[in-house]
């Protein structure tokens, strides 16, 4: 059986909203909507799964796949040195 807890509870004027329009849409009571409420926001949430997505980005045989940070570092100065010399 479960145990049932009376107690008093000051609820902020947005909280207070929330609730009361869950009463209205749900033609609940204030005690329901309560308990709903902290429920939802309590209860363990399943963590959603992770789906990576990929696509070709093509190949080109000039780029030494091997070295893509230094690759990647090398344009990042390169963007750096254009930005610099246009004062930006």
């Amino acid at each position: 059986m479960i145990q049932q807890m009376r107690t008093t509870v000051t609820l902020d004027e947005d909280v207070e909203s929330l609730i009361a329009a869950a009463m209205r849409e749900r033609g609940i009571s204030f005690k329901q909507a309560v308990n709903e409420a902290i429920r939802a926001g309590l209860a363990p949430r399943s963590a959603a799964t992770f789906r990576q997505r990929s696509f070709s980005m093509g190949f080109r045989p000039e780029i030494n796949y091997d070295r893509a940070l230094q690759l990647a570092a090398a344009l990042e100065d390169e963007e750096l040195i254009h930005k610099l010399a246009l004062g930006n």
